[in-house]
């Protein structure tokens, strides 16, 4: 009696286990692909913004959607390279988390090349079974 309760406990864990690996690696993809269509200047991106994201860039500017949407459609910022450095947190609550992140960026802003490292913080919302990114805090980290 005691192994019947004791295998079902080690299955609904290991259950549990695979479920938030699985929430894990959905979300890790939803970031790949955010840094990926930002370095492509797709405006598919906009498929994963919740529709009251924030963004705080390095430079004290601070978007709503809207905002971000003319600013991808018109290039304003034209990203050359956007890559991962170090993965620093990575917490979940319920269908909340939060990602922080060092970045590498690459690209032009009006006719001035920059290139530089930011500290990313990343709040991403689970809606509809769907991770939408609500917000995303960037500073620039000087070397």
């Amino acid at each position: 009696m005691i192994y019947k309760y004791l295998s079902l406990f080690i299955l609904v864990f290991s259950l549990s286990l695979f479920s938030a690996q699985t929430l894990d690696r959905t979300l890790e993809i939803q970031v790949r692909t955010l840094d990926s269509l930002m370095q492509t200047n797709n405006p598919n991106i906009l498929n994963l913004l919740a529709e009251d994201v924030s963004f705080g860039h390095s430079n004290g500017w601070i978007q709503n959607i809207h905002d971000f949407k003319k600013d991808v459609i018109s290039k304003k910022v034209d990203y050359k390279s956007v890559s991962q450095i170090a993965l620093k947190d990575f917490k979940t609550y319920k269908k909340t988390a939060s990602i922080r992140r060092i970045v590498h960026v690459v690209g032009t802003y009006k006719s001035y090349d920059f290139a530089m490292d930011l500290s990313v913080l990343e709040i991403w919302i689970k809606k509809a079974g769907d991770w939408k990114l609500w917000s995303r805090q960037s500073v620039e980290i000087k070397n």
